[in-house]
């Protein structure tokens, strides 16, 4: 009898482990890692990560995706490829397409469209409705563990929960049906009443002053009573100020259950980014000042933050060039994001490479995994499923748009030297990117609650 061989060993890379980074090799069967160990057995395939860290497979729990009706933002055929490209292998895709996730059924079918078309697991938020907060109430853990709460509204939000009552009463409705509320935390009336008295921002020098702080601080503060009145589980999205982040932490260390994510872009571009650049860094929330980014970076090394995501939310060239009026908020960021974390965190941090790697595999893929029950994701243990990003340190290299994959073609990030790069990505113990070929694998993404 032949030796019995096992699918996959990735051989000579750091492998990133909860118990902390070593040299050893992997071992794949079944799409689960089997082993961690010193030897190499026989396999049927080999990868050789030497130089490379090996992380768990990075999870962004805020990507638009845009499917279904706005394919001619990003599709997910794309929007998968620039999320392997960045050692993405699960993502949760949030409710504003057209028509919005706001129920079972809806999320049904956009799961349906994606089968087939996806490199990454994915998993949905769904959206709160507050004209039918009756549809959390009860809602099964297969369809989401999640919903969407849009406090303010943008161009793309399909449901604006401005009423007091009606947020109140999601939150009681969450609360009763185990569900963790995501909420896009601002106060569109603060920016209203800015609006009527001074009108709406004509330049790019006065858009975050025209969007400030404000909104948000106010907006957290209501969620933390609520959070306080009810006991809901509640995530705040895309956290941009010292204030907000102090409030949070306040709250968690009272006991709250509430968690914060902070963007990609949040802590990589300041508010003079966006004067000098205009719309590519147009967000909503505003990009803040410098004080702002060192707060957020300070919460990801003392491991305040929840999650880091990259809030993916392309628009075409023709879109963002608009006037300022109407050019819409969001980036494209989900292929960046890991590489632009790494970055910041060696040129900030002054520790260990090792360290910065555990950190990263930290938030990028433990945290988020246990924050919305991703179960077997988010670390390399036996028993979970082999998804790994081969990150090579060493790589110095400058960002330009034949690097996007995602289906808008430009990047904010155009002109960066960034430090180090995903040289494969594998899902399920297969290949899935692979850059020295540039070369993509089977879409086959799982939907992770469904019932496919």
């Amino acid at each position: 009898m032949g030796e019995l061989k096992s699918d996959l060993v990735i051989t000579g890379g750091r492998v990133v482990t909860p118990d902390g980074v070593r040299a050893a090799n992997v071992v794949v069967d079944d799409g689960r890692i089997t082993a961690i160990t010193d030897t190499a057995p026989a396999a049927e395939s080999t990868v050789d990560a030497k130089g490379a860290y090996v992380l768990p497979g990075l999870i962004d729990t805020h990507v638009h995706f845009r499917t279904p009706g706005l394919l001619h933002k990003e599709d997910w055929a794309h929007g998968s490829r620039a999320a392997v490209a960045g050692g993405v292998t699960t993502v949760m895709d949030m409710p504003n397409t057209i028509p919005p996730t706001l129920d079972p059924e809806t999320v049904v079918a956009k799961a349906e469209l994606v089968r087939g078309n996806s490199l990454v697991d994915f998993r949905f938020h769904i959206g709160a409705d507050p004209e039918r907060p009756e549809v959390l109430a009860g809602l099964d853990p297969e369809i989401a563990v999640s919903a969407k709460v849009f406090m303010a509204g943008h161009h793309t939000a399909p449901t604006v929960v401005r009423d007091p009552a009606a947020l109140e009463k999601i939150f009681a409705t969450a609360a009763g049906s185990d569900l963790q509320l995501v909420l896009h935390a601002e106060d569109d009336s603060l920016f209203e009443l800015l609006d009527q008295w001074q009108g709406p921002p004509v330049s790019y020098a006065e858009y975050e002053q025209r969007r400030p702080r404000s909104g948000g601080i106010a907006a957290v503060a209501r969620v933390l009573e609520l959070v306080r009145r009810y006991g809901t589980k509640a995530h705040i999205l895309h956290l941009s100020s010292r204030e907000e982040a102090d409030l949070v932490c306040a709250a968690k260390a009272a006991g709250l259950p509430v968690t914060f994510e902070v963007t990609g872009h949040h802590l990589s571009f300041t508010d003079a980014d966006t004067c000098r650049g205009g719309a590519r860094t147009r967000l909503s929330p505003s990009i803040r000042a410098q004080a702002d980014q060192d707060r957020l970076w300070a919460a990801v090394r003392e491991g305040e933050v929840g999650s880091i995501g990259s809030d993916h939310a392309p628009h075409t060239v023709e879109e963002k060039t608009r006037s300022v009026a109407d050019s819409p908020p969001g980036l494209p960021g989900v292929q960046e994001l890991g590489t632009a974390v790494w970055t910041g965190m060696r040129r900030r941090f002054d520790e260990p490479e090792d360290v910065s790697a555990a950190r990263l595999a930290e938030v990028l893929s433990a945290k988020p995994a246990e924050l919305f029950r991703l179960t077997g994701k988010g670390r390399i243990e036996p028993g979970a499923d082999a998804d790994f990003a081969l990150f090579d340190p060493a790589e110095t290299w400058m960002l330009s748009a034949h690097h996007v994959y995602a289906k808008c073609g430009w990047s904010a990030y155009e002109g960066w030297t960034m430090s180090g790069r995903v040289r494969q990505t594998i899902r399920g113990g297969r290949v899935v990117w692979d850059a020295a070929t540039g070369t993509f694998g089977e879409p086959d993404g799982r939907w992770l609650t469904g019932r496919f």
